[in-house]
């Protein structure tokens, strides 16, 4: 019997099936030839002060270095990268725009106006504002008062906009952050990461680079008075954009910065430094040794099949499979050769399979480490084949033990 259906397998199976394909390594065209002698090791990152310091990939989320970059700290004003972020959602969604007016409270006035010992954006009380001056405001100014002016237009009081806050968070991945206002003034439960910093800073650059293009501006004035940006490092290295200063006698003097050069992204990130003077050195610092001593190289392009998997019981009987998007990486400087990538793919593929379902993973890592994880999806639909089609298939897998 199983010689009859080995031969009817044959018959219409034959030439068909085909070997996985090997699993594929990164391009090698833009790798330049090996060199003679050994590539020198990556030297150690800077030596930071701080509490906790992190230097991330903007593209890829890759963490190039880092210290304390899970603990809970107090972030001051950094808090207001997330004010902005949600603002500027806000705006997308279409529920605020930019030529909003908004009144300043007397909580806004009180809480964060020219009375109060934080920044401020002098903001009259009880005047009317437009949305985008106070946006503007609370990114270049820092302004506490243009920050509680905005949560309480956005969601009818501070605590409703704390919540917010911390929705967006979630959804960004921000597992080690709570907010309880909108400033970053000390208050009891309000705590984030160096990590989810980075992460919501990459997460805005992304999202609205239109709004982060007011993170690099020197200066805003509003009602008539001049502030100038705290991010000194706008002025020493002409490749940084941004992002954001804090400081308060509990959280220390933080700030986090992000650089372009030659179409690579960095995200640095100190808290708890000791002087203004020394987070600006030491952010400058983990920017350039990451741009000296990293490359970025992006080995697969968006929908390029990877690999082949038999499909069963379907008329498509190989199904490419690959990313959505094109996948780039941050490897040490003449490394990139040595990268090792594996696929993780189903030992068997049955019809039906929709286009871009989940089809296994891609890993790349060097050293025995991981530096990035892709999920691997099917670049075609495979309908099921008729009932004849499905039979047969079903019999070969019946023989294969499967």
């Amino acid at each position: 019997m199983k010689q009859f259906a080995l031969a009817v397998c044959g018959v219409f199976l034959g030439g068909v099936l085909m070997a996985q394909a090997p699993v594929p390594q990164p391009d090698a065209k833009p790798v330049p030839a090996a060199p003679a002698t050994p590539v020198p090791a990556t030297p150690a990152p800077p030596s930071v002060v701080g509490s906790a310091w992190l230097l991330m990939d903007h593209a890829t989320g890759q963490v190039l270095a880092g210290e304390n970059i899970d603990v809970q700290l107090e972030p001051a004003s950094i808090t207001k990268v997330m004010t902005s972020y949600v603002v500027s959602a806000e705006i997308a969604a279409g529920k605020l725009r930019r030529d909003d007016k908004v009144r300043i409270s007397e909580n806004a006035w009180r809480g964060g106006g020219a009375g109060t010992d934080g920044s401020t954006s002098f903001l009259p009380l009880d005047s009317e504002q437009l949305l985008d001056d106070l946006l503007h405001g609370v990114i270049i100014q820092s302004g506490n008062d243009a920050s509680i002016a905005l949560a309480e237009h956005v969601a009818g009081s501070e605590a409703a906009f704390a919540d917010l806050m911390n929705q967006y968070a979630a959804r960004l991945g921000m597992h080690g952050t709570r907010y309880v206002n909108s400033h970053g003034l000390p208050a009891e439960g309000h705590h984030t990461t160096a990590r989810d910093i980075a992460t919501l800073s990459q997460a805005l650059i992304r999202d609205f680079p239109e709004d982060y293009a007011y993170y690099r501006l020197k200066e805003h004035t509003i009602n008539g008075i001049k502030q100038h940006n705290r991010n000194s490092l706008l002025w020493r290295d002409s490749s940084v954009d941004g992002i954001k200063t804090g400081h308060t006698s509990a959280a220390g003097w933080c700030l986090a910065a992000s650089a372009e050069r030659e179409g690579m992204r960095l995200i640095s990130v100190v808290m708890g430094s000791t002087s203004e003077k020394q987070r600006a050195d030491d952010n400058q610092a983990l920017l350039n040794w990451g741009f000296r001593f990293f490359e970025s190289h992006t080995p697969y392009a968006a929908r390029a099949a990877l690999s082949e998997l038999r499909v069963w019981k379907s008329p498509l009987l190989q199904m490419p499979v690959g990313l959505a998007e094109s996948l780039t990486v941050l490897v040490p400087r003449g490394r990139y050769e040595q990268l090792k990538a594996e696929l993780e793919l189903p030992k068997r593929l049955v019809a039906p399979v929709a286009r871009d379902a989940p089809l296994g993973t891609l890993r790349i890592s060097l050293d025995g480490k991981l530096l990035v994880e892709r999920p691997l999806l099917a670049l075609e639909e495979a309908p099921e084949a008729g009932f004849f089609g499905r039979q047969v298939d079903a019999l070969r897998l019946w023989w294969d033990g499967e």
